[in-house]
């Protein structure tokens, strides 16, 4: 097999999963209670919740631990949304968002409240000057991904955050779950920041809320003790654990995982040109993580499917997203459907060889001709 869809999950790193296994054997107690074993649990809750706020660049009353990054963009939009809706109703975005994000926003849209769209450039950024003329003085949220999980258009995080500056009453949105632990992230200029550490070799089933002190939510859950007031529920000490190992991990070894996944998407990028019914939609300056093509005149489906039984896994789309609709974020940079239903992505990791890119482009050769002829 070889495994190409490491946006949508990737395998855990061993140390991640030993410091999991280690602090739950380690820590029966629950940290809400009241007794030695409760007391031990909430130190080393304390003690985990520093670490990832000073490696992520935040304060550890700023830190909100999820299931995962769906909850956590459902809690940023959904929580900012209530508890500022004197201010407004009016919320910004851009279709290369997450479902998690844009699912969310319909559900405030059935609520009344307005969402529009930013448009997209070529190159996949967000047009600063729409965002500009859509801007007004009833807008609560502006949610921009740092890095789409189709294309890995990069968006520009700070030149928003400086823009937003002259908005005070808009709260400003980032879901990272594609950038943190393999591009360089700061949480500065940002109000509420998401991300999971199992798209960088952490665990399934948490996530991270990164909310400045100052900005309130309304919960999605309500009643029972937890760490915040934000989020109830049973504090799972050994996940915020394995997330910092994973995080410690990620951003240790970031510049060289970076650069060897740069050199593997540049031999794929060259590799592909060759074949002129292939089309790059990944704009070059996008994250070397993340590379979409498409085969025209091949739905994105079916070249998957000619992958798949030739024990390749990729994905068409985000892993969450609708099956048989064209992508969005393709369609926004090509502006044709036919070439947004014929796109798939391809998405790689430090653990990629160099090996198995060379069996992908046999195995592509194959069902080019296949699928083409």
């Amino acid at each position: 097999m070889i495994y190409l869809d490491y946006a949508s999950n990737t395998p855990v790193d061993p140390d991640v999963l030993e410091s999991f296994c280690r602090t739950e054997r380690q820590f029966i107690g629950n940290p809400s209670a009241k007794h030695e074993a409760g007391r031990l649990a909430l130190l080393e809750m304390e003690r985990i919740t520093e670490s990832i706020a000073e490696m992520i660049g935040a304060k550890p009353l700023e830190i909100i631990y999820t299931s995962g990054a769906s909850e956590a963009n459902n809690l940023a939009l959904k929580g900012l949304a209530r508890a500022y809706r004197h201010n407004g109703k009016h919320i910004l975005s851009t279709c290369l968002e997450h479902p998690s994000v844009g699912g969310a926003l319909t559900a405030l849209q059935e609520q009344g409240y307005d969402v529009d769209l930013i448009d997209i450039r070529p190159d996949g950024r967000v047009d600063l000057l729409h965002l500009k003329e859509l801007l007004c003085r009833d807008a609560v949220i502006v949610s921009v991904c740092w890095a789409d999980s189709e294309l890995g258009a990069q968006q520009p995080i700070r030149e928003i955050a400086e823009i937003l500056r002259e908005y005070p009453a808009c709260r400003f949105h980032v879901d990272a779950t594609q950038a943190v632990g393999k591009l360089p992230v700061s949480f500065d200029g940002i109000d509420c920041m998401t991300f999971a550490p199992h798209k960088f070799h952490g665990l399934n089933g948490c996530g991270i809320l990164l909310k400045r002190e100052e900005i309130v939510l309304e919960p999605l859950i309500h009643g029972g003790a937890s760490t915040t007031i934000y989020r109830s529920g049973t504090p799972a000490l050994a996940l915020p654990a394995s997330t910092e190992r994973a995080l410690e991990l990620a951003l240790r070894e970031r510049e060289s995982r970076f650069e060897t996944v740069k050199s593997l998407r540049e031999k794929l990028v060259h590799a592909l040109a060759r074949y002129p019914l292939v089309r790059i939609n990944s704009p070059a300056d996008g994250s070397p993580y993340i590379l979409n093509i498409s085969v025209a005149g091949v739905k994105g489906d079916v070249f998957r499917s000619a992958l798949d039984k030739r024990g390749v896994c990729i994905s068409v789309k985000s892993a969450c997203s609708v099956p048989g609709t064209p992508s969005r974020p393709v369609y926004a940079v090509s502006r044709d459907k036919k070439n947004a239903m014929c796109s798939w992505r391809i998405s790689l990791s430090h653990l990629t060889t160099e090996q198995e890119i060379a069996e992908f482009l046999r195995i592509f050769d194959l069902c080019y001709k296949e699928l083409t002829k």
